[in-house]
């Protein structure tokens, strides 16, 4: 199953409980290995691998058993900002986002205003 926005939290948790259990058994390993090198019980691994909810930290110490935590970078990528807005901060962090500005509006055509 492919993860999308409109797939349930249930679904989405299973298909990451599955893809778990596969990445594991391609290493050939059993439950009780890969939560002794997590660090976690074999019940939370279990549970891990049945779509259950766990916490976060503990499938980060699962994804690092396996080898696999790299790939969190995929799923939530560092956006840092493009060259122009290094720019312009000049070392500045943004800490909020800023609402659009409306473009002024224009009542003719543009004259010099010696009139």
């Amino acid at each position: 199953m492919r993860i999308q926005n409109e797939n349930t939290d249930a679904a989405v948790l299973e298909e990451l409980g599955q893809r778990l259990t596969r990445v594991r058994l391609g290493r050939n390993l059993k439950q009780e290995d890969m939560a002794m090198a997590a660090g976690l019980s074999k019940r939370t691994v279990e549970r891990m691998e049945a779509g259950h909810s766990v916490q976060m930290s503990s499938f980060i110490r699962a994804l690092r058993a396996l080898h696999v935590a790299e790939n969190l970078d995929i799923l939530v990528p560092d956006t840092g900002p493009g060259p122009l807005a290094q720019l312009k901060l000049k070392g500045k962090d943004r800490y909020r986002a800023s609402t659009p500005r409306k473009a002024a509006a224009s009542t003719g055509p543009w004259t010099w205003g010696d009139k």
